[in-house]
């Protein structure tokens, strides 16, 4: 089965996210986006976050794939270039899992990252 995918920027987000996000977005007031940024915290320096938002800024990269709308803005994209947004559903759970080639360390837990 291949995995067809949406690429902006050189970050990519997978139908298994897309379709995921369009279904919480569709519980969301009209006009809502996910954004997805890079925080500092985390054992291993970094770490992603994902919100609700209703407000696109003028430099955020917008990528849209059917019912799903991403931001990112102009920093986070720095640590996030060729990035792929994914949502994974296994025996540990369910989340959104983003598989960046510029980490060189993670967590244990895999929700920090380190570049």
């Amino acid at each position: 089965m291949t995995m067809e995918t949406t690429t902006e920027d050189n970050v990519t987000v997978t139908e298994r996210a897309a379709r995921r996000i369009a279904q919480i977005l569709k519980g969301e007031p009209d006009g809502t986006m996910l954004r997805v940024s890079v925080e500092g915290g985390g054992c291993s320096g970094f770490q992603y976050k994902f919100d609700m938002d209703r407000e696109k800024a003028a430099d955020d990269l917008v990528i849209e794939r059917d019912a799903a709308t991403v931001l990112i803005d102009p920093v986070s994209l720095e640590y996030m270039a060729g990035s792929e947004i994914d949502f994974v559903d296994d025996l540990i759970g369910a989340s959104f899992k983003v598989v960046n080639p510029n980490v060189k360390a993670a967590c244990g837990c895999g929700t920090s990252f380190a570049l």
